[in-house]
């Protein structure tokens, strides 16, 4: 079985879950190291660099301890950003343990390749899509000169002209109808009529 090859980094709680999700999803793994998250500076700082310009997927355990990280993360992080995921709750033991957990649930770890790949297949980069169709970043938008530039607010409602959008977009505003529209494929076709 082919793994899914997706668009957004993920977060999970542990390694056994970065190495079940590994089994099934070709992307960057990041592991939290349960409650440990919150005191690794360069994790969180990790992440927050990932969800200020990007979206991040988050897939913790459906137990309170998987929901109460979720919980901080998001007070932490950009939340707009975020992309939760959930597994099911399903009663039983990992197999590497001598005792269920608290909750008496399975974890990431415990799922299924079958049911990771369902949950994450909406996040894939379609096999017949090229990386100019991945969203823009505002490093983009800057680099195009629509943001922290002189004549900034001109090139964006210039942009905003030809793309058919409202001329008065912030920059931040206008990433999002860029993403929405088709992101970076969008983008550069727009780019090209300002030529």
């Amino acid at each position: 079985m082919n793994k899914l090859k997706l668009r957004y980094p993920i977060f999970v709680e542990g390694s056994y879950d970065k190495s079940r999700v590994a089994a099934v999803a070709d992307t960057m793994i990041i592991v939290g190291g349960g409650f440990g998250v919150f005191n690794a500076r360069e994790t969180l700082a990790l992440l927050k660099r990932i969800t200020e310009d990007g979206k991040l997927i988050m897939l913790t355990d459906s137990d309170d301890a998987g929901r109460l990280i979720r919980n901080k993360l998001k007070g932490v992080l950009k939340a707009e950003n975020l992309i939760n995921l959930y597994i099911p709750q399903i009663k039983g033991k990992e197999k590497r343990k001598a005792v269920p957990s608290k909750a008496g649930l399975l974890g990431v770890e415990a799922m299924g390749d079958e049911l990771l790949r369902k949950l994450l297949l909406p996040y894939a980069v379609d096999s017949a899509q090229s990386a100019e169709n991945e969203p823009v970043s505002t490093a983009d938008l800057y680099g195009a000169g629509l943001s922290g530039c002189g004549d900034s607010a001109l090139m964006r409602k210039d942009f905003c002209s030809k793309a058919g959008l409202p001329l008065n977009l912030s920059p931040k505003a206008l990433k999002e109808a860029i993403n929405l529209l088709g992101g970076k494929k969008f983008f550069f076709e727009i780019l090209e009529l300002l030529k």
